[in-house]
């Protein structure tokens, strides 16, 4: 089962778990009318389960494992009572019934917990450290919430899933992240400037030394994020909270730059002022530390930028039919 299925990673999850040769995948997830039904158009599905239907759908059900990626994830969702009961109280419920089943959970958290970063972005999973993260928004709150309770139950010893994996993923871009709006990585929304030759507007500096464009996030790419999942579903003795990152901190100029590069044009970037409104909270650096993911075992790798760029650029934002298709 895959809660958010038909999101951004969630159907990103969907065709691995296709590709693996498993058609025996439920999705659970809201269509609604922003097209992302086209992120599962090409792939095999056993049930669409409607949110409202899930409780009476796993009655009785046995499943393999539930890969829990639905949220509401807008860093600017104002609505508490709506983000607590999807993105809380679901997860809540999951867990309860993957613990009552034995049914092995991976869920998905984010680097949003850590607010501003000033304690650093170290993934310790004790109760002390998480209770000192500060999270800047609902969002980040709501994942937060949701961590320490699942780090509550283990550290007083209480029963989990036979493997339980919280996932704190960085800033994830790739194919199937275009319903999101504004809310899709600074690539996808700046793509067709970058094609059109228009100017490609990146955020000025407000901070002494640091240039124009270089605020900095551990940028990983959407294949490397789904190989974490995949390893973890293979191997399951590991449980725990780990970082999803690459572990490098990079600038969105490097990005914009690579974008023209794979392309093969040359850059067009304009750099304007920040908004007053956002200055005062604007994170200027973002790095996973991605040791406890490496000490559990993984090994699989992260995609360096450029190589990322590339292959998201060529290979999906500049098709006609940019949506991911068959064995990746």
């Amino acid at each position: 089962l895959v809660p958010g299925g038909a999101g951004f990673i969630g159907s990103n999850v969907v065709a691995a778990l296709n590709d693996a040769g498993r058609a025996d995948v439920a999705v659970c997830d809201v269509l609604g009318h922003d097209g992302k039904w086209r992120n599962l158009a090409k792939r095999q599905l056993a049930d669409f389960v409607p949110p409202a239907d899930l409780a009476d759908w796993l009655k009785g059900r046995r499943l393999d494992a539930v890969i829990h990626l639905g949220a509401i994830s807008e860093t600017t969702a104002t609505d508490g009572d709506l983000v607590i009961e999807t993105n809380f109280r679901l997860s809540m419920r999951l867990l309860d019934w993957c613990t009552a089943n034995s049914t092995p959970f991976i869920y998905a958290s984010s680097a949003a917990t850590y607010g501003d970063g000033a304690l650093g972005f170290a993934d310790d999973p004790s109760l002390p450290a998480l209770k000192s993260l500060r999270p800047m928004n609902l969002y980040g709150w709501s994942k937060h919430l949701f961590d320490m309770a699942v780090a509550e139950r283990a550290a007083n010893g209480e029963r989990l899933p036979p493997q339980w994996a919280g996932l704190k993923f960085f800033n994830v871009s790739g194919p199937n992240e275009y319903h999101k709006g504004t809310m899709m990585s600074v690539l996808a929304r700046r793509f067709e400037d970058i094609r059109a030759g228009r100017q490609v507007q990146l955020f000025k500096s407000h901070r002494d030394g640091i240039a124009d464009g270089d605020q900095r996030r551990d940028f990983i790419y959407v294949d490397d994020v789904v190989r974490v999942m995949m390893w973890l579903l293979a191997t399951p003795s590991v449980s725990g909270l780990f970082n999803v990152g690459t572990g490098t901190a990079r600038s969105f100029r490097d990005l914009i730059l690579s974008a023209y590069a794979a392309l093969g044009v040359g850059p067009n970037i304009q750099y304007i002022d920040m908004p007053e409104a956002i200055r005062g909270s604007y994170q200027y650096f973002t790095r996973s530390e991605v040791d406890r993911l490496l000490q559990a075992g993984y090994n699989g790798g992260f995609t360096p930028l450029e190589d990322a760029v590339e292959t998201y650029v060529k290979g999906f934002l500049y098709r006609a039919d940019c949506y991911r298709w068959g064995p990746s």
